[in-house]
């Protein structure tokens, strides 16, 4: 058996099993897990091939749907297996210019991942319900569903009654398209990036390792930016949560724009560890503020650029 396609069946059987541990168990191991399932699929791919990618991701989405059922299996290769084989695709594409080899740009990977997150949060959205009613019902049921459940074993827990459902179900309907787009990216990201720090370290990384301080994206990103935040605050009914689906990503796309600009700018500065230090500390403390403030660096350097001699989009990254 080639050594690709070994690799290949392992990692998606590694994924697949993860993902199924993800459902059992205590909330806090659930979310690691679910956050750690695409490792081993990014490990395939940029350790070995794009195709083992596709291999692993192939072979986990039909041990999903053997062990479970066909909605599982669906959610995994909506929310792990295409995703990691679209950016382990991009990733590994490059061309010769008279400078050498050029790459795929970061930045346009992490805009990749975003649009692939806000497809995955239409696509949840849809599971759950084909309209807002149907949705607020699914949504008003897993509810009662966690507080009858899950909510007596919490120390201290409130007592909730109908209201107070009804409440936190319209803010959950609020908040789900958002929150399932931004989550999806953050784990898709954090897992291709530890991949390929392994990888690296282990001499399989294909592709030098990009400048990530000095990614920049696509021309037309804060028009759709803007389009799809627009969207989810006019629109009412699927049309606005469909638009928040999307801002959602996209946002966390211009945070880690502003964090790479605090990174490129404090560069070679004798206070540089006191002020990343001091950043991510308030990314722990007050997030949605310093998150705020880190998206609005991002689009200011966007429109105006803060980094001197920014990299452009095509630009080969530096090993």
């Amino acid at each position: 058996m080639p050594y690709s396609l070994l690799i290949g069946l392992g990692a998606g059987f590694v994924s697949a099993v993860v993902f199924a541990s993800a459902t059992t168990g205590p909330m806090f191991t659930r979310l690691i897990l679910f956050l750690l399932t695409p490792l081993a699929l990014f490990l395939a791919g940029l350790g070995v091939a794009p195709t083992t990618a596709i291999i692993a991701g192939i072979t986990g989405t039909a041990v999903v749907w053997a062990a479970g059922s066909a909605p599982a299996a669906v959610v995994f290769a909506a929310s792990q297996a295409i995703p990691a084989g679209v950016l382990v695709y991009l990733a590994s594409l490059n061309r010769a210019t008279a400078e050498g080899v050029e790459w795929y740009p970061a930045g346009r990977i992490v805009i990749a991942a975003a649009l692939l997150a806000g497809l995955f949060s239409v696509l949840t959205l849809f599971l759950l319900g084909a309209d807002v009613d149907q949705l607020r019902a699914t949504l008003h049921g897993m509810l009662e569903q966690f507080i009858n459940t899950e909510l007596p074993k919490m120390p201290d827990a409130p007592v909730l009654g109908p209201q107070e459902i009804d409440e936190a179900t319209s803010v959950a309907l609020g908040l789900l398209p958002a929150a399932s787009g931004i989550s999806t990216m953050g784990s898709l990201l954090f897992n291709m990036w530890l991949a390929g720090r392994i990888t690296l370290a282990s001499g399989r990384l294909h592709r030098p390792w990009p400048d990530l301080a000095a990614i920049t994206y696509p021309i037309g990103t804060p028009l759709l930016f803007a389009v799809a935040t627009g969207a989810g605050l006019v629109l009412s009914g699927m049309a606005g949560l469909i638009g928040s689906g999307f801002a959602g990503p996209l946002f966390l796309a211009y945070v880690l724009l502003g964090l790479a600009v605090v990174h490129y700018i404090t560069r070679d500065r004798p206070w540089r560890p006191f002020a990343l230090w001091g950043l991510y500390l308030l990314l722990f403390i007050v997030n949605t503020l310093a998150s705020l403030a880190l998206a609005l660096l991002g689009l200011t350097d966007a429109v105006w650029p803060l980094r001197k001699s920014p990299a452009s989009g095509g630009a080969p990254p530096r090993s």
